[in-house]
């Protein structure tokens, strides 16, 4: 399974009761044969020219209503991270990983290389982070860098931790016992899990990795929107449906006027800038007259 969807479905998952993840796996199950009877779904989910925020989507809106939220949350993820050609298989293993917890109670990590197990708590974070409002990220990375310090700082503490034949409840406990009432619940959870899902010697550097995940997962998630006009109700609905379209994350909005662009807007998130204002498009022709691109195209009409 990729990292990234091991972590992730080891959020959802692990946080159902056994009545309610037997909802999902059933669901899972039910939907991997969908997709098996079906060739002109599986025609979409392995077309390699659909990116995959535009197939997690497709699928959010096949499935919205008629499976369990978190099934949907699931197989929408899948669509959208895996790879296009394995969309169909990542569903069967959900399917298979679902049951499996339903009927043993546990979740079994496999073991990876540093990176992939990075990419496991990145995983395991985006699930954990879907939920929250954007205001509290700051404080979740602070305390998570500020814990890979003081691992670094305090050699028994540091010598548990990275100590991989020390018990998996012996590590996690000690995680437990010194941030319980320091930090939040949802910045426990996850240095809880960068224990348990990734590399035992590398729990520093994943928790530094998983402090830079959360900042620009907050970057994705905050647009700022400078617009020439005050934007109405209906315009504000429609950027957000267009960015959370586009970027397959609900996206917030902040917005400050700036008379200087002329007309329409300019938006950032994430490290995507989008320029739809009257400056810019100005500029660009500029641009193009000044480099004589702009002469060249029309002297090359042949109307």
């Amino acid at each position: 399974m990729l990292p990234k969807l091991e972590g992730y479905a080891a959020a959802l998952l692990g946080s159902l009761d056994k009545d309610a993840l037997g909802v999902v796996a059933n669901d899972l199950a039910t939907l991997e044969q969908t997709v098996l009877a079906r060739s002109d779904l599986r025609a979409v989910l392995s077309d390699t020219s659909i990116p995959g925020v535009v197939r997690g989507q497709i699928f959010r809106d096949l499935l919205a209503g008629k499976l369990h939220p978190t099934a949907v949350r699931l197989s929408v993820y899948a669509a959208t991270m895996v790879p296009a050609q394995e969309v169909d298989h990542a569903i069967a293993e959900l399917a298979v990983v679902a049951r499996t917890l339903l009927t043993t109670g546990t979740f079994t990590h496999s073991g990876l290389g540093l990176l992939a197990a990075r990419r496991r708590v990145g995983g395991f974070a985006d699930a954990v982070l879907e939920d929250l409002d954007t205001s509290v990220f700051a404080e979740i990375e602070t305390d998570l860098f500020s814990w890979a310090r003081v691992i670094e700082g305090n050699l028994e503490v540091r010598r548990l931790l990275l100590d991989r034949d020390a018990a998996l409840e012996s590590r996690i406990g000690v995680t437990t016992q010194l941030l319980s009432g320091k930090v939040s619940a949802t910045t426990l959870r996850l240095a809880c899990y960068v224990v348990e899902g990734g590399r035992p010697r590398d729990v520093v550097g994943t928790l530094d990795f998983l402090s830079t995940h959360v900042a620009e997962a907050r970057n994705w998630r905050v647009a700022r929107v400078r617009t020439a006009r005050a934007l109405d109700d209906a315009s504000r609905a429609q950027l957000v449906s267009s960015l959370t379209t586009l970027t397959g994350r609900d996206v917030e909005l902040l917005v400050a006027e700036d008379p200087a662009l002329l007309g329409g807007v300019l938006v950032q998130v994430g490290d995507l800038r989008l320029d739809a204002t009257t400056r810019g498009r100005l500029g660009a022709l500029h641009d193009a007259v000044a480099s004589g691109r702009y002469f060249e195209s029309a002297l090359n009409r042949n109307d």
